[in-house]
């Protein structure tokens, strides 16, 4: 077999026409769960509502939100209530130094219209009205753990323990591999904080029957001269959650009987069910904190038809490479290597 790096233009044009015609036909065939929801709302163009809080000015297209004054009163609100499997996603565009915490995002049952005063703070203020869930993004360990996956049955609950859904947030080692299970022992970290795809060349994210187009869900950063020489977080140009450019983004999905569980999506990566049993008797809001040191968000437009040429050959390229770096090697024109970067 050839080295994966030493493809020629002509062998990748090859492999680019015969990988295009397979994934259209295998799209088309694909029966994965998509929501007549989020079919019907295809078209829609999701922007800030015009209730949010008092340090909050939007752009004049209603996607981009910035923290004008001080750290707090930057909560946002979607415009419209989310459908069944709608993400709402947020690229973080500027920063802003000397402040500790950043973006909070979740849901709230509650029509912003209702507030008199929009809350200062997402979490607590908010989450203390009711109907609210939020949840703080942190520079590491966002993912949830479910109480099976670090405590054997029935272990824990009586102790103190983490309840299913809720947030591991101490007793991790910050570059260890193992951490601590409840009731003793120890627990892979791979078990629980899986490594990252090498380049994200999935086409789709699944969560439960849920799919969301991989395109626009990953934050990328930009390449520099020692960049071959970095780690291998560069090398597959993720982003820490809280960097700028990265993404995030919630959806609710269905769990039947009338409840749901609110999921976080960050550079593509589900983190799991951050919040569970939420009842959809009533809309459902995205919920956007611009809090602390995110001082600007602006939204990702999300498609959910089919995936589109361009993309398609992209995606070819990326599976016959080691890393991003070595898009460089190949004979390809700039303007091609820059969109396979996502720069």
């Amino acid at each position: 077999m050839a080295p994966e790096i030493s493809l020629g233009s002509q062998q990748i044009g090859t492999r680019l026409r015969a990988s295009c015609v397979y994934a259209s036909v295998c799209l088309h065939n694909d029966h994965a769960f998509i929501t007549d929801s989020i079919q019907n709302k295809e078209d829609t163009f999701q922007e800030f509502h015009h209730i949010h809080g008092t340090n909050v000015r939007l752009d004049p297209t209603g996607t981009q939100a910035t923290r004008v004054e001080s750290f707090a009163n930057g909560v946002c609100f979607s415009r419209e209530p989310l459908s069944p499997g709608e993400i709402f996603l947020v690229e973080i565009e500027e920063k802003e130094l000397g402040w500790c915490g950043h973006l909070r995002i979740g849901l709230t049952a509650r029509d912003p219209l209702t507030f008199e005063m929009v809350p200062e703070y997402s979490l607590p203020d908010l989450m203390d009205l009711g109907d609210s869930w939020v949840f703080a993004i942190t520079r590491n360990h966002n993912r949830v753990v479910e109480e099976e996956a670090v405590a054997p049955q029935g272990e824990g609950a009586g102790d103190g323990g983490l309840a299913g859904g809720h947030r591991l947030g101490d007793g991790r080692e910050e570059g260890g591999r193992r951490l601590p299970r409840l009731g003793g022992g120890d627990v892979e970290e791979e078990a629980i904080n899986p490594k990252p795809k090498t380049f994200f060349t999935d086409s789709h994210l699944h969560i439960e029957k849920v799919k969301i187009p991989m395109d626009k869900l990953v934050g990328r950063s930009r390449p520099g001269r020692f960049s071959h020489i970095l780690d291998d977080l560069y090398k597959t140009n993720a982003l820490p959650p809280t960097a700028r450019r990265s993404r995030i983004g919630v959806l609710y999905v269905p769990k039947g009987q009338g409840l749901a569980d609110m999921h976080v999506v960050i550079n593509g990566e589900d983190m799991g069910a951050s919040a569970k049993g939420i009842p959809m008797l009533q809309p459902l809001y995205a919920v956007v904190d611009v809090y602390s040191a995110t001082k600007q968000v602006r939204i990702v437009q999300v498609e959910y038809g089919f995936s589109s040429l361009q993309t398609l050959c992209r995606k070819c390229i990326q599976k016959n490479i080691v890393h991003r770096m070595a898009l460089d090697w190949l004979e390809l024109p700039e303007r091609l290597k820059h969109y396979c970067k996502y720069e």
